[in-house]
């Protein structure tokens, strides 16, 4: 005769409908409260990326003075958007070998040109490739050593370099850049604010608005577009 277990069973515990909701919004809410956190943490990654790549560009600008008799390399070109690669000295052609790279120029014509979210020196992490024929998220101060002067500008030309802007954060298709309204204007994307590359070497962070992006240049005594050499005047045209 078998024992009857029936006094051993116990009723299955099982979540209700309602019980199920209230746990799938609890997570919901978590999730909504943690993405914004890792989104910050991407985002703070990513511009240090971005300053690391532009203290490598400032080594470069250093060395190449060095070897150049103290002159800078050009700036490219000025309110175009870039479409002349070939020219040696410019400064996208002229400072990659410091870091052990091909010319931009180079890159192009083996079809090796980084594109947007590559690994290289030349992309900010964050930046988009707005398009364009090419794609340069970081450009040089349009009024430093521009094409239009007979000669490049040598280091030691350049009044107060602890504050003169050598390369910046910029929309892409542009190898310069300067504060304006017009689409070449430094672009603040790294939450608002835009990292410079200044000549002496240091690297800044600054709100978009105090710097001018999309605006003009404020003249600020510490973010300086003008280097106190004969560029100067003509950098009411940009």
């Amino acid at each position: 005769m078998r024992a009857d277990r029936s006094h051993f069973l116990r009723p299955v515990s099982a979540f209700t409908l309602v019980e199920l909701l209230v746990v799938l919004a609890i997570v919901a809410l978590l999730a909504a409260m943690l993405l914004p956190s890792v989104g910050k943490v991407k985002e703070k990654s990513r511009a240090t990326q971005c300053i690391s790549n532009l203290r490598q560009w400032g080594l470069a600008f250093r060395l190449y003075a060095d070897d150049n008799a103290d002159y800078l390399p050009r700036r490219g070109q000025g309110v175009q958007a870039l479409f002349q690669i070939e020219r040696t000295d410019d400064w996208f052609n002229a400072l990659p070998p410091y870091h052990g790279l091909p010319s931009f120029q180079q890159l192009v014509a083996t079809s090796n040109q980084p594109a947007a979210k590559a690994s290289s020196v030349f992309i900010c992490p964050t930046a988009n490739d707005p398009g364009g024929t090419y794609f340069l998220p970081y450009a040089m101060n349009m009024n430093l050593s521009p094409r239009n002067l007979p000669l490049a500008t040598r280091f030691t030309e350049i009044v107060r370099p602890e504050s003169v802007v050598a390369l910046a954060d910029a929309p892409g298709p542009y190898s310069s850049t300067f504060p304006s309204t017009r689409p070449y204007s430094p672009l603040p994307r790294h939450s608002a604010r835009v990292n410079l590359l200044i000549l002496d070497g240091r690297v800044r962070a600054f709100g978009g608005s105090y710097v001018g992006c999309g605006v003009g240049d404020p003249q600020r005594d510490d973010v300086r577009w003008l280097t106190g050499t004969a560029s100067d005047t003509q950098a009411g045209a940009y």
